[in-house]
């Protein structure tokens, strides 16, 4: 009977550092890609690409024809995430890295001027993990998803998360979309620091003047979201912030999409402000929007009149399509106690 052979390795760093070389290696490349808003050159190996990713196989299938070959032009990657995406196909790892050496990214499915809105991009740097996460979702490369997916929840922080969530709802992220909420929830509460004083069994909390519930909000990530992706954020019963900041934070996310779309701002907002909890304003804060909305229109105004019907009965079930249910961070007002709606 015949001895089975046996599989023995070579040590893996070396054929790893090898394969890494080639990496955008004019040097026997047969491939020629022009990548990014910023057309950059980047050299490949057909071979090597087509029995690693089944896009590239598809990609690439048909033979080069004589002459020197036509470059395939990939516009909507920028060239760091595609050289992040060919390392990884080249030697099985791959160096994620927080932040773009370069200012230049593509949009990561927010807001736009199309149909279905390219990202509205305000300023630099883009994040490069998000990018390296949006190209494996698209190449289908599941492995480099997973390992990105794992790489964002370690380093989600709130200038991050935004722009994670955006991901996550543009490419049905599920979990991730998940983990965003719950981010956002638990970083948009107060945190208060414990301090023991040398008084026996007493222990005094007191806030953090450095703390910021609503720091989430005010980031860049926030104002370049989908709409898609605030409704889940406003449909949150978890939040940990008020009515009214909610109610400026959505007319700042509003005023910057109707400046870039060259949309009016009730236009922009029409999808999501009906997620604004109105009937928990006071009916100062209320008629001080109401008077806001005459000279900036925002909310419709039969939106507001349902509000007011929930003041008016003094009952939470009175008027319909008025949300009155409250969230973590509400702060109580006097005509609370009759909408019957306790936070959940």
């Amino acid at each position: 009977m015949e001895t089975p052979g046996l599989v023995v390795h070579g040590e893996a760093e070396p054929f790893s550092t090898a394969l890494r070389s080639l990496v955008n290696n004019r040097l026997y490349s047969d491939v020629r890609f022009v990548v990014g808003q910023e057309q950059q050159e980047v050299f490949a190996h057909r071979c090597l690409l087509a029995c690693r990713c089944n896009f590239f196989q598809r990609l690439l299938g048909q033979e080069p024809g004589p002459g020197v070959p036509s470059p395939v032009v990939l516009s909507t990657v920028p060239a760091e995430a595609f050289l992040a995406v060919l390392e990884f196909l080249y030697t099985n790892s791959v160096k994620l890295q927080r932040h773009s050496v370069s200012p230049v990214g593509r949009g990561l499915g927010g807001r736009g001027t199309g149909a279905e809105g390219t990202a509205l991009r305000l300023q630099p740097p883009t994040l490069q993990v998000l990018e390296v996460l949006t190209a494996a979702v698209e190449y289908g490369l599941e492995e480099l998803r997973e390992l990105c997916l794992e790489f964002v929840v370690k380093m989600l922080d709130v200038e991050l998360v935004c722009e994670t969530l955006q991901v996550a709802v543009t490419f049905g992220l599920g979990p991730l979309q998940e983990h965003c909420i719950a981010f956002i929830e638990a970083h948009s509460q107060v945190q208060l620091p414990i301090f023991i004083l040398p008084i026996p069994h007493l222990i005094l909390l007191l806030p953090d003047p450095f703390s910021d519930p609503q720091e989430v909000l005010r980031t860049r990530g926030f104002l370049e979201l989908s709409a898609p992706a605030l409704l889940s954020l406003l449909r949150s019963d978890n939040l940990c912030v008020d009515e009214a900041e909610l109610v400026l934070a959505a007319r700042s996310w509003a005023r910057v999409g109707a400046a870039v779309l060259e949309r009016p701002v009730a236009e922009v907002a029409a999808p999501v402000v009906r997620e604004l909890r109105l009937a928990l304003l006071a009916p100062a804060e209320l008629s001080a929007l109401e008077e806001q909305n005459r000279r900036e229109p925002l909310i419709p105004v039969e939106q507001i009149v349902e509000a007011w019907k929930c003041h008016a009965l003094r009952r939470g079930d009175a008027a319909r399509d008025a949300p009155c249910r409250r969230r973590r961070g509400t702060v109580p007002r006097e005509h609370h106690r009759f909408l019957d709606l306790p936070f959940k």
